[in-house]
């Protein structure tokens, strides 16, 4: 599931690397002005519309399907091939209730490689996947914590916290390839720190709506 926005130049790509025989492909659009819907449709993908935001656009898309396994993928994020037998070798242990993928950039730089770095170190110690790492939950845990947690910004930490109370996440060591984009717009240092007080905010109870204005999305 790809929750889109604006995303005409991602939205076929992020498309092609998550189709697979036994995987239907929905792109949920927040309202694009672009070409996003007409090139996920030419790609084979199911478009859905909602308003926009992340959260929002997921929940559309979890009411709009039937999949036992969803997996939710940021359109400038680009699965390994054969990504599903990963998924559904980790989902044969029934105390797994999902898990995601490792971090890698598009982008080499050495600045990068640290935060990849930073990334396996929060899952291995904390257990939190961020969104750009393909986050995948059975439909039955989700329905129990009571769908994708409705937030305007770090649903994804709401939903990796919530999930991890009804099961164990599994980290799984392939890499999907996520865009630097964000990165290479604000900054390295300057984005990571913003993102680690971000989810300090978080941790400290900070309205979400002043994380999202402070984070300029």
């Amino acid at each position: 599931m790809i929750p889109a926005l604006d995303e005409a130049r991602e939205v076929a790509d992020a498309i092609a690397s998550a189709a697979a025989p036994t995987v239907e492909v929905v792109v949920v659009d927040g309202g694009s002005r672009d070409e996003t819907v007409a090139r996920a449709q030419k790609a084979g993908a199911r478009v859905l519309g909602c308003q926009p935001g992340r959260a929002r656009q997921l929940q559309a898309g979890v009411a709009g399907t039937a999949a036992e396994t969803l997996l939710f993928l940021h359109a400038d994020t680009r699965l390994p091939p054969g990504w599903e037998s990963d998924v559904e070798q980790a989902l044969e242990d029934p105390v797994v209730c999902g898990g995601a993928f490792r971090l890698r950039f598009d982008d080499r730089r050495p600045g990068l490689r640290v935060i990849e770095w930073w990334a396996r170190l929060r899952v291995a110690f904390f257990g939190l996947p961020f969104g750009d790492q393909a986050i995948f939950v059975r439909r039955e845990v989700l329905q129990e914590i009571g769908g994708v947690p409705q937030a305007p910004v770090m649903e994804d930490v709401d939903l990796v916290s919530a999930m991890k109370i009804r099961g164990r996440l599994v980290a799984l060591p392939r890499s999907v390839t996520t865009s630097a984009r964000r990165y290479r717009h604000g900054g390295v240092l300057r984005t990571a720190w913003r993102h680690a007080l971000a989810l300090g905010a978080r941790g400290a109870g900070v309205d979400r709506g002043r994380i999202q204005a402070w984070l300029g999305r």
